[in-house]
């Protein structure tokens, strides 16, 4: 199945919502660490089994920096007609207080969601969220130098020391924005040996700026698009794309993926049964990204 049109779809078709979510009465009691999981080791699992991750379209999960809250994305789909649905995706917010996860927060998705290292700031594509005591603020602009009808930014995340790193889902390259003397640098594509292939999207930074990981669907893949580390040179570059093997790729797409704050595991999205409407969260163990680090 073509790249664009899968991940377009995402963003713009009628999906449909799995019967086995729970509501938030029925939600089971979630206590202790990662929404109360079981930790993964180096072969990646799904995130929540019938809990977040179902038969439906749940995606881009995320901890907020603390590991005390928790993002991802369902489909509040609803009928237009009797045959017709509007595709609506939702962020839920899941929140840990004494030791207990539940819904905090719930808001119509513009972008996907990632957050500053700080946890200070919420960005969603060309807009972002800053943190106001216990909540958030309005989405705002990122500015005319973001907010371009030409650039479908998708996801945009940010390092510690505020570089921007984001997709675009017209052009399938992903660019770089450096925060220099108090100025935002103008955005600039990043090198060719990254934006390769038929599709390259979703770039999570780390927040030291060491490694980039993003998806591609690139010849020597898995199947699908398959998620591929780069790592910062010491003259500053970014190095080869380095496919992240096996344990995280399948013959499925994986794609969008994230390192928990702490620094312990990354999670990601799979579609499963080739089908764009029934996609999960995976997680693996992080020990993958120092394992796949050239040596010196």
């Amino acid at each position: 199945m073509n790249r664009n049109t899968i991940f377009i779809a995402l963003l713009l078709s009628v999906l449909t919502m799995s019967s086995k979510s729970y509501s938030q009465n029925e939600f089971p009691i979630l206590k202790g660490p990662y929404m109360g999981q079981k930790p993964p080791g180096m072969v990646a699992e799904p995130f929540a089994p019938s809990i977040i991750s179902t038969k439906g379209w749940e995606v881009e999960g995320v901890f907020a920096p603390g590991m005390k809250e928790f993002y991802f994305t369902l489909d509040r789909s609803e009928y237009t007609s009797s045959t017709d649905k509007k595709f609506r995706p939702t962020v839920i917010g899941y929140r840990q207080e004494n030791n207990i996860w539940s819904k905090y927060l719930e808001f119509p998705r513009r972008g996907e969601t990632s957050f500053s290292p700080d946890g200070k700031r919420m960005h969603m594509a060309k807009g972002y969220k800053d943190r106001i005591g216990d909540g958030w603020s309005e989405r705002k602009s990122l500015g005319p130098m973001f907010d371009r009808k030409d650039w479908g930014i998708m996801r945009l995340t940010a390092s510690a020391q505020g570089t921007y790193v984001f997709d675009n889902y017209i052009s399938s390259k992903m660019r770089i924005s450096m925060f220099k003397n108090g100025k935002r640098q103008a955005p600039k594509y990043l090198n060719k040996d990254i934006n390769s292939g038929k599709w390259t999207a979703h770039p999570f930074i780390a927040p030291d700026e060491s490694y980039l990981i993003w998806d591609s669907e690139r010849e020597g893949g898995y199947g699908e698009t398959d998620l591929y580390i780069s790592y910062r040179q010491k003259d500053g570059s970014w190095g080869p794309a380095i496919s992240m093997g096996d344990m995280i790729n399948s013959d499925k797409d994986d794609f969008y993926a994230s390192v928990t704050p702490d620094g312990k595991y990354i999670l990601f999205n799979r579609t499963m049964d080739g089908k764009s409407e029934n996609i999960d969260i995976y997680w693996v163990d992080a020990k993958i990204i120092e394992t796949l680090r050239p040596k010196p």
